[in-house]
């Protein structure tokens, strides 16, 4: 996973628990915005979370900020 990835993804995951606490859920839609302009890194993100993880569509955002900041 790209460095910028994961720290995107640690971002979001702080701003996400900040604004609606411990236990918010997100997808990985969460790190994009509504229109698909990097299509090479949506596929990167979903495929770390779907193939390699087996995530289910929703996580809690502290387990997905804890996941990434182990493989920084």
């Amino acid at each position: 996973m790209r460095e910028a990835l994961k720290r995107k993804i640690i971002e979001v995951c702080d701003k996400k628990i900040e604004s609606k606490g411990e236990g918010v859920g997100l997808s990985f839609y969460a790190f994009f915005a509504n229109k698909n302009d990097d299509p090479e890194l949506l596929m990167e993100a979903a495929t770390w979370w779907i193939v390699e993880k087996r995530l289910d569509h929703f996580e809690k955002a502290k387990k997905i900020r804890v996941m990434v900041e182990a493989i920084l």
